[in-house]
């Protein structure tokens, strides 16, 4: 029960906060928030208290491996981004996510260093460079967004706390690494690239992506430690570990994401250079 008041609270304020976020910073911003696990690491923890700090650690291996799937749900979504409403590349992506997860949660994969648990890690990192450098890169000047309708911030906030639920009771039966993979489904990173979609354009639904892709970097490092030192050391330690580890290198990712904020030229400009 605590756990489900937890998603039903964090799941609307997060998608609210990172969705201001972006429209004061630029899409990339909001995707490079989400991807620090916000939703995910919660729910590991109490995977720790209700299952015990083995359950945690295999999940934590689980939701490392995510990583590969969120990075096909990126490229999925950039590949279908110019053709047609947000819907079809929602949907494209969240099957190229689906289809990786699956045949990751096939490996024999365990929490075990340094093999598979580091090998695992080096190709996470490996894949969000390599998306990086394949991920059009749209100009960071851009013309003044029109202002969305009212009811923007709620229908985000419901869509995505609809979507958590149902992910969630899904889960319940399927164990601790496919619990895993469920948890780090881009669910914030779907709704905000799908509004952005929506509301501007394909070129802004790829800037929530690079900024995820940036922002996924200090996943990795969290989930890494997380899941290395759950079997080893206290379930607090262990935590605040993986929260050094993780908040270290996103700030780190800082520096890249410099250059994919956007400048919004007033309507005046745009409209003469248009």
């Amino acid at each position: 029960m605590l756990l489900l008041a937890l998603k039903i609270v964090l799941t609307p304020a997060i998608v609210v906060a990172t969705s201001l976020a972006g429209r004061r910073f630029g899409p990339a911003v909001s995707g490079w928030l989400v991807g620090l696990p916000l939703m995910s690491g919660p729910i590991t923890f109490f995977f720790a208290l209700e299952h015990g700090q083995r359950f945690a650690a295999r999940a934590s291996v689980g939701s490392l491996s995510g990583t590969l799937g969120e990075g096909a749900f990126c490229a999925g979504w950039a590949v279908l981004a110019a053709r047609g409403r947000w819907w079809r590349p929602l949907a494209g992506a969240s099957a190229c996510f689906a289809a990786v997860a699956l045949l990751v949660e096939a490996l024999p994969l365990d929490e075990r260093l340094p093999s598979p648990l580091l090998p695992l890690g080096v190709a996470s990192v490996a894949a969000l460079v390599v998306l990086l450098r394949l991920l059009p890169h749209p100009p960071a000047d851009v013309a003044a967004a029109a202002l969305p309708p009212t009811w923007d911030l709620t229908g985000r906030a419901v869509v995505a706390t609809v979507i958590l639920l149902t992910l969630t009771a899904v889960a319940d039966v399927l164990g601790a690494r496919l619990a895993g993979l469920l948890a780090v489904y881009p669910l914030y990173t779907a709704v905000l690239a799908g509004f952005a979609q929506r509301n501007e354009g394909g070129a802004a639904a790829i800037r929530v992506l690079r900024g995820l892709l940036l922002g996924l970097f200090a996943f990795v490092a969290f989930y890494l430690v997380l899941a290395a030192a759950l079997s080893r050391i206290g379930l607090g330690a262990a935590f605040a570990l993986a929260t050094g580890a993780a908040l270290g290198v996103h700030a780190v990712s800082l520096w890249p994401l410099r250059h994919e904020r956007t400048r919004r030229l007033p309507p005046t400009t745009a409209a003469a250079d248009a």
